[in-house]
C-alpha cells in the first residue's frame, strides 16, 4: 500500500504546483489587463513613445499567458502551442514596427514628451510585481520539471527589466528635461521586440 499512498502524495504535490503556477498567470494576467488602462492614458497626455510602447507589450503579455494558462491546463496539442507561440512572434515584430515608427514621428515633428508622475510610478510598482512574480514562476516550473512555465518565467523577469529601463528613460527626461530619453526607451522595446520575435521563430 506504502508505493499507492506515495504515489497519491507526488500526484498531490503536483497537482498543487500546477495549481499555483496557474494561479501565478492568472496574477500576471490581472496585472496586465488593468496596467493598460494606466498605461494608455498616462501615454496620451504625456505623448510618450516608450509608454505606448509597454502598453502594447502588455497586450502581447496577456496573449503569452493565455497560452501558458492552455498549457497548463492540458487542453492544447503540440502544434496549436507551436502556432500560439509564432502568433507571439509574430505581435512582437509588429511591436517593434510600430514603435519604431512611432518614435521616427515623434522626433521628426519635433514632439517633446512631457513628464509623467504617473508612468513613473506605475512602472515602479510594475518592476517589482513582475520580478516576484518571475521568481514564483521559476521555483513552481523547476518543481514541476515544465519547460513552458520556466520559458514564461523568464519572459515575466525581461518585462520587469524592461519597465526599469523605461522607467530610467522617464525619470531622466522628468529631473533632467532628456526629452529623447523617452524615445531611447522606446527603442529598447524596439530591439526586445525583434529577438523575441526571433526567438519565437526559432523556438
Amino acid at each position: 500500500m506504502w508505493p499507492v499512498a506515495y504515489g497519491e502524495a507526488v500526484n498531490d504535490d503536483r497537482t498543487r504546483l500546477l495549481n499555483r503556477g496557474l494561479y501565478l498567470e492568472y496574477a500576471t494576467l490581472g496585472w496586465n489587463v488593468v496596467e493598460i488602462g494606466f498605461l494608455v492614458y498616462a501615454a496620451y497626455i504625456a505623448r510618450s513613445v516608450a509608454l505606448a510602447g509597454f502598453a502594447i507589450d502588455s497586450f502581447i503579455e496577456i496573449f503569452a499567458s493565455v497560452v501558458v494558462v492552455w498549457q497548463l491546463k492540458g487542453t492544447a496539442n503540440e502544434a496549436q502551442e507551436r502556432r500560439a507561440v509564432r502568433m507571439i512572434g509574430g505581435a512582437f515584430f509588429l511591436l517593434a514596427i510600430y514603435i519604431a515608427g512611432q518614435a521616427i514621428v515623434t522626433v521628426a515633428a519635433d514632439i517633446r514628451p512631457a513628464e509623467s508622475l504617473l508612468g513613473i510610478a506605475w512602472l515602479a510598482v510594475t518592476a517589482l510585481v513582475m520580478f516576484a512574480l518571475a521568481i514564483a514562476k521559476g521555483r513552481t516550473g523547476r518543481a514541476i520539471g515544465n519547460p513552458v512555465l520556466l520559458t514564461e518565467s523568464k519572459v515575466t523577469f525581461i518585462d520587469g527589466a524592461l519597465a526599469c529601463a523605461i522607467l530610467l528613460g522617464l525619470l531622466l527626461n522628468a529631473l533632467m528635461g532628456w526629452w529623447w530619453a523617452d524615445v531611447a526607451a522606446g527603442f529598447v522595446l524596439v530591439a526586445y521586440g525583434l529577438y523575441e520575435g526571433w526567438h519565437s521563430f526559432h523556438e
